[in-house]
């Protein structure tokens, strides 16, 4: 499924499918050295207020679970032509009740905001657009989560260098939300194997599994705060 420019609702996946594959790349990125970060962090992580996604120049995205079969997805892409359209462009028109409206607006006021999707009822919504709009940055900000070959190509792509089939079937996992003690170890002994080592943190991997809610019962097992390398 490719999104189009400007992105349209249909474009993205089920939220519930958005939020698996954000939040696995989140649980394979962790580190307790990130998560002390003081200042503007970077990467992608889960914390208690949802999914965040940030290169810290072009690109950040949030994600977040507003009740039983409600998400919000708010960010800015640089390719996003919605904040300078002229006339401006209502990103909360035709929004419902349950959106956070003071912080969408702050982030408004400060310009720093460049789309608003909304789910419910099994499906995503959006303000209406322009016809002559090119882009809401909705395609280079989410294709890599929206997208699945491209979900799996980052996880393949990334630091720990996941071979195809073990992306795929972690990937899967997430999906289904069944992800198991020894998938997560599989990781941990592979970063520990490879030869330009990276270390995994397996205590922050944990506490960001169990935020994301995508293993299955009981298959989060204790372990030492860091791998044996």
């Amino acid at each position: 499924m490719a999104i189009d420019r400007p992105g349209r609702p249909e474009d993205l996946p089920a939220a519930e499918v958005l939020w698996a594959r954000w939040a696995l790349a989140a649980v394979l990125e962790a580190t307790a050295k990130a998560e002390a970060q003081s200042v503007r962090r970077g990467g992608t992580w889960i914390d208690g207020q949802g999914l965040h996604l940030d290169d810290r120049g072009c690109t950040w995205w949030t994600l977040q679970q507003r009740g039983e079969g409600r998400y919000l997805l708010y960010g800015e892409d640089e390719s996003s032509a919605v904040k300078w359209h002229e006339p401006a462009i209502d990103m909360l028109a035709q929004a419902p009740d349950w959106l956070p409206y003071e912080h969408l607006r702050k982030l408004l006021e400060g310009w720093e905001l460049g789309c608003v999707y909304w789910y419910e009822n099994g499906a995503w919504g959006r303000a209406p657009y322009p016809d002559e709009l090119d882009d809401d940055g909705l395609d280079c900000g989410m294709s890599r989560f929206a997208v699945r070959e491209e979900a799996l190509h980052d996880l393949i792509a990334s630091e720990r260098g996941l071979p195809r089939e073990r992306a795929d079937g972690l990937l899967a996992a997430a999906e289904a939300r069944s992800l198991t003690a020894s998938q997560i170890g599989e990781v941990l002994d592979a970063a520990a194997a490879a030869e330009e080592y990276v270390p995994a943190d397996r205590e922050a991997m944990l506490r960001s599994l169990e935020l994301a809610a995508l293993a299955a019962p009981a298959a989060v097992p204790p372990g030492p705060s860091n791998h044996p390398g």
